[in-house]
């Protein structure tokens, strides 16, 4: 059935990669030559999750799968240095250590926890998330990635984020970092501020999803 939250379905994928030249004119141009019924970059989960298991940092939001951990360390990481951020997510969860607590904060406590790390409009977001989540969920963060999307300061990349390390949901997470890669793999001059670009890796990431990894994760 068609995808209605990421876009694109498998057999759009298929069609959008056969007749998007005018967008992505050199896709996987330079890339290994596709296998039968492979899908474009369907290499990569091989390629990568090898890489990611022998080199990924030992990070404190990597501990766990608590939507709350994992919501809060995403808001704190926009924009902001991997290292920088060890030590606040750290005093922030033992001040605020439930989605609870951080509603019911005072805002004063709030900026404290959050001085130094800049855009205070996101810590005001995590604030009025919470309070949507425990009076709108019944205090349980939600696994739709709609409903997901739709809190205060989440936008499509970290809903996607949130949905696949939290509830392992195939939901891609694509930002610029991605978007570079794939370009520099493809030799592709494409703006990777381009929303068709985007909109078209989105899906396509999440039909590689779909097929290459999600099914040989345990139910």
């Amino acid at each position: 059935p068609p995808d209605q939250n990421h876009g694109l379905t498998l057999t759009q994928c298929r069609a959008n990669y056969r007749s998007c030249g005018a967008v992505l004119p050199r896709l996987v141009k330079h890339s290994r030559p596709a296998q039968k019924d492979e899908l474009p970059l369907g290499w990569l989960p091989q390629k990568l999750l090898p890489w990611f298991d022998k080199n990924k940092r030992d990070l404190p939001w990597r501990k766990d799968k608590e939507p709350y951990h994992v919501w809060l360390s995403e808001i704190m990481l926009q924009q902001t240095r991997v290292e920088a951020v060890r030590g606040y997510y750290a005093r922030f969860l033992s001040a605020l250590p439930t989605i609870a607590d951080l509603a019911n904060a005072e805002d004063e406590l709030l900026h404290k926890l959050w001085e130094g790390l800049g855009y205070y409009s996101r810590v005001r977001n995590l604030k009025k998330a919470a309070n949507i989540i425990i009076y709108e969920h019944n205090g349980v963060f939600p696994r739709d990635y709609e409903k997901v999307r739709s809190l205060p300061g989440i936008g499509p990349y970290t809903s996607g984020a949130i949905c696949s390390i939290a509830f392992d949901q195939p939901t891609p997470a694509v930002d610029g970092n991605v978007l570079r890669v794939i370009s520099r793999i493809n030799n592709d001059p494409t703006p990777i501020d381009d929303p068709a670009m985007k909109k078209f890796f989105a899906g396509l990431y999440y039909a590689i999803v779909r097929k290459y990894i999600m099914k040989s994760m345990p139910q």
